[in-house]
């Protein structure tokens, strides 16, 4: 169990997502970054689908009235526990009962997740226990937590070994790396030119829909187009020609060109981006794209 004494910025109930509701409007959604998630749930014995919180920019003050195991993964944040011990990461963290653990600033990055022994016990919706912000449903009360929530934990199904896992690699300076989109063919030249020599910043009006960027103009024949399907990473071009990279909870289609899609491997990466932050993009040939995905794939798997 936990109890939010202080809520964060915005701290939400994920796992892995809801996939194959997008015939509904539903996008997959889930954690920003589901091998974080999952990397927290491994060190605390969870099912790897369990859920947990995923906590931006500022973290929330959280009591745990029967202690428990808990781990967090991903950006780390200023943090400190009543018991006065150290906060690590990537580690396996036993609280006592009673104890309260702090979350500050993040001090690099944007995202961090927490799991705890035993999963959050929130009602699945869809398939899934992950929030979906834009229409108000599942995670705690289709909402981000408040002071004042409780959130009951379920059964630990595996045990748990104190362990420590690889921490993600931060490769925040380097360029995402992009596929050709659809409509490349329809970006001129210039556009082209503005998009890949162009260094973009990310708008504060970014969120789990879509990270906006402001910088070069890139121009194209065509502003709107016939509804096409979309995933997380595709990056749009509005009629402004600021680039939008499409994100966890964003449409499942859009009428905007789309000029490349960032490749599977940095998509985590996108997690971290907070307002402010530089973004640059260079192209990369699709089985090259695919060949980084399934080395990740193996990596995890023997993770």
């Amino acid at each position: 169990m936990i109890e939010v004494l202080q809520a964060g910025l915005c701290d939400l109930v994920m796992d892995r997502g809801r996939p194959g509701w997008a015939a509904l409007g539903v996008p997959a959604g889930g954690a920003a970054d589901p091998a974080a998630l999952v990397a927290a749930n491994r060190l605390v014995g969870n099912n790897l689908a369990a859920a947990g919180l995923e906590i931006i920019l500022k973290g929330p003050t959280l009591r745990f009235p029967q202690g428990g195991v808990v781990a967090l993964t991903g950006a780390r944040f200023a943090a400190s526990r009543s018991s006065g011990m150290a906060v690590p990461w990537n580690e396996t963290l036993v609280l006592a009962a009673g104890e309260t653990l702090s979350l500050g600033q993040a001090m690099g990055g944007c995202r961090c997740w927490l799991a705890l022994g035993g999963g959050l016990a929130t009602p699945p919706v869809m398939n899934s226990r992950s929030i979906f912000l834009p229409a108000g449903f599942g995670g705690h009360l289709g909402r981000p937590l408040r002071a004042g929530d409780v959130l009951a934990s379920g059964n630990l199904v595996g045990s748990v070994h104190l362990c420590r896992a690889r921490a993600p690699s931060s490769a925040r300076d380097a360029p995402l790396r992009v596929v050709a989109g659809p409509q490349a063919g329809q970006i001129d030249d210039a556009g082209l030119a503005a998009f890949f020599a162009g260094i973009y910043r990310v708008e504060a009006a970014s969120d789990r829909r879509g990270l906006r960027l402001r910088g070069a103009a890139v121009t194209h024949q065509r502003a709107e187009l016939p509804s096409q399907g979309v995933l997380p990473g595709a990056v749009q071009v509005p009629p402004d020609g600021q680039p939008i990279i499409l994100g966890w909870d964003g449409p499942v289609t859009g009428g905007y060109p789309v000029i490349a899609g960032v490749v599977t491997v940095d998509l985590p990466r996108l997690a971290q981006l907070r307002p402010g932050d530089a973004v640059r993009f260079v192209t990369m040939e699709l089985e090259a794209a695919r060949g980084l995905a399934e080395e990740q794939w193996e990596i995890e798997d023997m993770a």
